[in-house]
């Protein structure tokens, strides 16, 4: 049986819709699984099904992050949240760190999965962290537009055999401070981070950039996807 991997929802506030981009689907089923988009909820007993559904989560890009989640107010105009999406990636989130389910984060999938830790985020990095370095390109987004330093000795390292990548990107928060537990496994040029890994789970790592628009063209953006699934399917 293949792994089957809960993909959550992005949200169309205008057009109050659920959507996915097909990358994260095809580069899932690509590596070996069966993936599905489940109905955005709150309820929590909704959400233990869609745990107890799924071999892994994974935590797509889209809207910001609350930063009243990591206890702050919002404080720039362009910070958009989703509350219902906070609150039902949050108790999956905590679900997979209890049960030692696998999680794959991707761009604000990073973010929510740093914040579940206890970890802060910069609300807007233009604002806060502005250094020169193109963090929010404009299409197309199969293209590299910077590069990753990979620490050595962590399993991204393991994984990909090289220190140092050029990434796509595409956000305008960022870590501030690691959660409790986590460590940072690759770092931008101007220090921001980019990969995180959780030692002790099976597998709760995550990416800053989108290999979800790298993977037809990009060898190891496969790696990241695959290495997901055959920790899905253990």
């Amino acid at each position: 049986m293949k792994p089957v991997i809960a993909v959550m929802p992005l949200v169309d506030d205008e057009r109050e819709s659920l959507w996915m981009l097909p990358g994260y689907m095809d580069a899932l089923r690509e590596a070996g699984a069966v993936p599905f988009m489940p109905a955005l909820t709150t309820d929590d007993d909704e959400i233990q099904q869609i745990f107890a559904m799924c071999d892994g989560l994974l935590m797509t890009g889209g809207h910001d992050v609350d930063p009243r989640q990591y206890g702050e107010e919002p404080r720039f105009d362009n910070v958009v949240p989703n509350a219902e999406r906070d609150t039902m990636e949050l108790a999956l989130l905590r679900l997979a760190l209890a049960h030692d389910k696998p999680v794959f984060g991707i761009c604000r999938g990073l973010q929510i999965m740093n914040v579940a830790c206890g970890g802060t985020l910069y609300q807007d990095l233009p604002s806060e962290f502005d250094s020169g370095v193109d963090h929010h390109q404009r299409p197309p987004y199969d293209r590299p537009v910077h590069g990753v330093r990979i620490e050595t000795g962590t399993p991204l390292f393991a994984e990909l055999g090289v220190d140092a990548l050029a990434v796509n990107s595409y956000h305008h928060q960022a870590i501030r401070e690691l959660g409790e537990g986590l460590t940072a496994m690759a770092v931008s040029e101007d220090g921001l981070v980019e990969a995180i890994d959780r030692p002790g789970s099976t597998y709760f790592r995550a990416v800053q950039w989108h290999p979800e628009f790298l993977y037809t063209v990009d060898g190891t953006s496969r790696r990241l996807f695959r290495s997901f699934v055959t920790a899905c399917a253990r």
